[in-house]
């Protein structure tokens, strides 16, 4: 069994989280990409506090798929300093488990659906 990660980031509209998500599943850096509701943010950027309404992805890949995960992201993503948050998923369902570190090798081939 891989070692599954939780990744967040968050993307200023529905648009550009609906495209990264996409990207990302296809090219096997993430098994399943959930787009989560708006939210508003609060931080404090370049010494001032701002706040913003985001759209949050909460992101299934592996400890081996991450790099590939990361550079992704940050070729893709409209901030300047994008939040790229892992956190490791000590435990879950095998067989989900299982699958997501399927669905992020890219050197297992492709099923065939009939």
């Amino acid at each position: 069994m891989s070692e599954v990660l939780l990744v967040f980031t968050n993307l200023p509209d529905a648009e550009s989280a609906d495209r990264l998500a996409r990207q990302l599943v296809e090219q096997r850096a993430a098994a399943c990409v959930n787009r989560l509701a708006p939210c508003v943010s609060t931080y404090r950027w370049q010494g001032e506090v701002e706040t913003a309404t985001e759209v949050p992805l909460l992101i299934k890949t592996t400890r081996a798929a991450y790099p590939r995960l990361e550079q992704a992201i940050r070729a893709a993503h409209p901030y300047e300093l994008p939040e790229i948050v892992a956190v490791s998923v000590d435990q879950g369902l095998p067989a989900y488990l299982d699958w997501v570190g399927q669905e992020t090798d890219i050197f297992r081939e492709p099923e065939i659906k009939e």
